[in-house]
């Protein structure tokens, strides 16, 4: 697999973010990337089935739509995977892998398992983009250790992604937590400052109040990125033992067909032309 996925690095960061892009493009797109899991009561949520058909038939399709449907998503997503391995479809490998990487990537992020995703509720707009871009772009490349062991084939995978939504979910509470306590210590006048990002200055959370924020949090970011790494690695690998382990040694070659090119070309003339995503906002 590394012959296969190694010389094809960039690709898979590329086009990681097109799910985020179709957002824009694909009213059906948004709710394959959270659950707002606490609406179905208490943890662990007992009530809410697992499997698909028994969600459907207790609450409707359209209820789950309306929620979110990440965990059951990433599975239909690694059938996808497991196909493409199993016909060596080099366009369709290299596609469902990235994109199965960030439906799981979102699945970590404990503010995709919440309701209060950006903390619309209680007065802490923001927070969604401050743990999963503000944070990382502060701290992970001095700081974080994105070095994991090998991947591992998972028997189940379906009970797998649910454990980690569980994760997510039960971390949620202590995310807005400790950004609302930071918040009475700090005031807005050290929360926020006027720093540079990405050659621009610009208005957001001071690196004083992030760094406050990732040591009160106890290394939680950090944590949830390692595990999420070693899940996308580990489904990769699932899906190719699934498929029987084909020899990939012949696609190391292999280039996108007209067709699927055109298909990148057109989400991202869609994705230019569009101000705003369709439906749920995160920022």
């Amino acid at each position: 697999m590394m012959a296969l996925y190694k010389p094809h690095m960039a690709f898979l960061t590329e086009h990681a973010v097109d799910p985020d892009k179709r957002r824009y493009a694909v009213a059906e797109e948004g709710p394959r990337h959270y659950i707002d899991i606490d609406r179905y009561g208490e943890y662990p949520y007992p009530l809410l089935p697992r499997k698909w058909e028994d969600a459907v038939a207790r609450y409707s399709a359209d209820t789950l739509l309306q929620y979110g449907i990440a965990p059951w998503h990433i599975q239909v997503m690694l059938k996808r995977l497991t196909h493409a391995f199993r016909e060596k479809d080099f366009g369709r490998i290299m596609k469902n892998s990235a994109e199965i990487g960030h439906y799981i990537a979102d699945s970590h992020v404990p503010l995709h398992a919440n309701s209060n995703h950006n903390g619309q509720y209680t007065n802490q707009k923001g927070i969604h983009g401050f743990w999963e871009s503000r944070v990382p772009e502060l701290l992970a490349e001095k700081y974080f250790d994105f070095f994991i062991g090998k991947a591992v084939y998972i028997k189940d995978p379906g009970a797998y992604i649910w454990a980690r939504v569980l994760e997510s979910a039960k971390a949620s509470d202590s995310v807005l937590s400790a950004e609302r306590e930071l918040t009475g210590l700090f005031g807005d006048d050290r929360k926020y400052a006027f720093e540079p990002r990405n050659n621009v200055v610009v208005r957001q959370y001071s690196a004083a109040f992030t760094m406050a924020f990732n040591e009160k949090l106890d290394g939680m970011i950090e944590r949830r990125m390692r595990q999420s790494i070693a899940t996308v690695a580990s489904f990769w690998y699932t899906a190719w033992v699934n498929a029987g382990q084909p020899d990939l040694k012949g696609l190391t070659d292999k280039r996108l067909t007209e067709t699927e090119q055109q298909e990148i070309e057109d989400l991202n003339r869609k994705w230019n032309s569009v101000g705003k995503m369709i439906g749920r906002q995160e920022e």
